[in-house]
């Protein structure tokens, strides 16, 4: 009897599982959806944090679980900043899913038609996106899609930021894929945009390949790869080639803070990983300048980590600067005369998240006008929270090499940085250093330590505190200009034009405040005369103001008194003898002391081991 009574209940029970299974199903298979239009406006608007509005929304099949709902007017507006037009407009759109799959709680759509959609993406100049902030958080929806067909639709980008445009016809259909058709500007650069992938489905959710073209007069780009799933940006590999006229016009593209060159043809084969770009080879050139390399961008929070090596042939350091940008330094050239401070650009305010270790290397640097004063070039560079670090760093020369290191300060996120300068120049010699050929010899080292705030190398060197020495030792150099340097007149007439001195050493050193230098010590001394020298040398102009004063090392025979002036730039010295010293009655009382043989005392042999210690050190 319990045995009974308990199978009956089980059975009643079952009963009534099936019944309410089967009234769920029928509901399902029967329910009419645009009922629920308000529903989906409230849920869409609450996930995107902006008003969602749908016009219409009916179900166009009457009964089954293969439901196909059409929507109209469907409006999806963009933040206040951002302006008119709306983010999204959807004209029609029919969404077919299994009704069925509602009860897993997994929508499974099956086909989705799109018809008349404008869509409105826009940045500002700040960096903000019309299309990011939302509040909610989607999720996986839309598994098993088979179909996607979009029709008369058009995509509208607009960048402020890095001055692009966009507006582009999209289409969508199983047999032709995904197309993107259209035209636009990059910095003012028409160009013409091409994009296809097979249609997003269920069928392609595998591997899925793209193809994506940028064609114009000034700028080229040709991207081809696979994704591992439709539009799986995180997840893909590819091929990329650019030409264009400049630099600048492929980094309004790939946004890596590059500058402006001459023309660049460059390749690369690229991977993405979750947070993670990888180049695993760059190589192209910029002007008739080559190189090679590769690159890891790793995103760490809030962060992005460079790793990477380059190597270039053959360097013009002209080809890292635009026509504009060479018109702009001839001319100031020009207006203010040679300098040996460069005046390259040092700021780091632009490179707040950026940290990373680079090394480069760079076999010959060459010049479009003439022999280059560098030959060579390598070093690593090391950026970490707005400090870049240049160490080693080796410039090769004609003759000798700079070695040292360079640190760019601006960790404190000031508008100006600190430039700390270690270099020491070694093995030169005075031939070199000249251009070539001349007929003073002698080796020379050197060394700088400067620390200065500035936006240029040159600035920072005119507002700089420390010291820079300069030794030239083993020497030689024409008799008769020995003999001048000893104000002896004499001397110098009667020297043939192929007796030689020696060139013992030339020492100048000079303790910098604020971008003035106090001259200290001057010395030229040779196995003929002695010049000792006083003054200043100013950054950034590079003026000198030095008094000379020297002696012959032995009975002159026409020994003048007085001094001369040294005045110009480093690059174009000019020395002034006063016009006292040139005089008629001074050359008399010169050869009157002469036959008299009251010269005044002869100069000594200056240390100049010790001398080269001190403005080495």
């Amino acid at each position: 009897m319990v045995r009974w009574l308990f199978g009956s209940r089980l059975r009643m029970a079952a009963a009534l599982i099936t019944a309410l299974l089967a009234l769920v199903a029928l509901t399902l298979a029967a329910f009419p959806w645009g009922v629920l239009k308000g529903t989906l406006e409230n849920r869409m608007t609450a996930r995107f944090g902006r008003p969602v509005t749908i016009g219409a929304m009916e179900r166009v099949d009457h009964f089954g679980f293969a439901t196909v709902v059409r929507l109209r007017d469907v409006t999806l507006p963009g933040p206040a900043w951002a302006g008119d037009p709306d983010l999204a407009r959807v004209a029609r759109m029919e969404i077919g899913f299994n009704s069925l799959s509602l009860l897993t709680g997994h929508l499974a759509l099956h086909d989705v038609t799109i018809d008349g959609a404008q869509l409105y993406l826009f940045r500002a100049a700040d960096g903000r996106e019309s299309w990011h902030g939302t509040t909610g958080r989607g999720g996986k929806g839309g598994g098993g899609l088979q179909d996607l067909v979009v029709r008369q639709s058009r995509l509208t980008y607009v960048d402020q930021k890095q001055d692009r445009r966009f507006t582009l016809q999209v289409a969508s259909d199983p047999k032709a894929g995904l197309r993107l058709r259209g035209d636009g500007t990059i910095r003012g650069t028409p160009v013409q945009v091409a994009a296809q992938a097979p249609a997003i489905s269920s069928v392609n959710e595998g591997k899925w390949p793209f193809d994506v073209r940028l064609t114009g007069r000034a700028l080229t780009m040709h991207a081809k790869g696979i994704m591992a799933a439709p539009l799986d940006t995180g997840h893909m590999s590819l091929e990329v080639t650019a030409e264009a006229s400049d630099l600048k016009l492929v980094d309004a593209i790939i946004e890596a803070g590059l500058f402006r060159t001459q023309p660049v043809t460059l390749s690369a084969s690229v991977r993405r990983e979750p947070d993670k770009w990888l180049i695993d080879r760059l190589s192209g050139r910029i002007g008739r300048s080559d190189l090679s390399g590769k690159l890891v961008l790793n995103k760490e929070g809030e962060r992005t980590k460079l790793d990477g090596s380059f190597e270039s042939r053959q360097l013009d350091l002209d080809d890292l600067s635009s026509n504009e940008g060479l018109r702009k330094a001839a001319a100031k050239k020009a207006a203010i005369g040679p300098r040996i401070v460069p005046d390259t650009r040092i700021n780091l305010a632009k490179i707040g998240n950026t940290d990373g270790r680079i090394s480069f290397k760079v076999a010959r640097v060459v010049s479009r006008h003439g022999p280059s004063s560098i030959t060579s070039l390598s070093g690593t560079v090391a950026l970490d929270h707005r400090v870049l670090t240049v160490s080693p760093l080796t410039i090769g020369l004609p003759k000798g090499r700079i070695t040292g290191r360079a640190v760019v300060d601006q960790a404190d996120n000031g508008p100006v940085p600190l430039l700390r300068l270690d270099l020491r120049l070694s093995d030169s010699d005075i031939p070199a250093l000249a251009g070539g050929g001349g007929s003073v010899t002698g080796q020379v080292d050197a060394r700088a330590q400067l620390a200065g705030r500035g936006g240029t190398i040159r600035q920072a060197v005119g507002n700089a505190n420390g010291r820079i020495g300069l030794a030239a030792r083993r020497g030689a150099l024409p008799k008769e200009i020995a003999e001048a340097l000893g104000f002896d007149a004499g001397g110098a007439l009667l020297s043939g034009s192929d007796d030689r001195a020696v060139l013992r050493c030339v020492i100048v050193g000079a303790d910098l405040r604020g971008g003035r230098g106090q001259v200290g010590p001057f010395v030229v001394d040779t196995s003929q005369s002695r010049l000792d020298g006083q003054g200043t040398i100013t950054f950034p102009d590079e003026r000198l103001a030095i008094r000379l004063t020297g002696a012959p090392k032995h009975d002159a025979v026409l020994r003048l008194p007085g001094s001369a002036t040294m005045s110009g730039t480093i690059s174009e010295p000019d020395i002034v003898v006063p016009r006292e010293v040139k005089s008629v009655g001074n050359l008399l009382k010169a050869l009157g002391r002469a036959i008299t043989g009251k010269q005044g005392p002869v100069a000594q042999d200056a240390d100049c081991g010790a001398l080269a210690r001190q403005v080495l050190r």
